[in-house]
């Protein structure tokens, strides 16, 4: 695919921010960057969702994202986003408290796939 020079420019300094803002460029904006055309609006998209105007502060942001990394098991994303509501004032005890949300909504989840399963093997009992 030809590369758009003007959005290989603008992923660079996406780049360079997100290093900036992190200490490192986590790989999934590494390896997406190899196409502008995707690395672009995902940024964009990340920045508005965490970032942006809304209703809810910047901790609650966060901390919901802790949660949601919890409960996808993305490792790496967890360490991330905990950085991040740490810094916008999360304490250790708001970080567990929402881990444990984070880990009961999967575990419901995949108890809600199981049981439905046992519950057609078994309609009668």
């Amino acid at each position: 695919m030809q590369e758009d020079p003007e959005e290989r420019i603008a992923a660079d300094r996406m780049l360079k921010r997100i290093e900036e803002l992190y200490g490192f460029v986590p790989l999934v904006n590494e390896v997406l960057s190899e196409r502008p055309d995707m690395f672009i609006p995902a940024v964009r998209l990340g920045k508005a969702v965490l970032e942006g105007k809304g209703d809810l502060d910047r901790r609650t942001r966060y901390l919901a994202a802790v949660a949601a990394a919890t409960a996808v098991g993305g490792e790496h994303c967890i360490k991330v986003q905990m950085e991040h509501a740490i810094k916008a004032g999360a304490t250790k005890d708001e970080l567990m408290e929402t881990m444990m949300i984070g880990s009961y909504m999967a575990m419901t989840r995949s108890q809600s796939y199981a049981f439905r399963r046992l519950s057609e093997r078994f309609p009668d009992e």
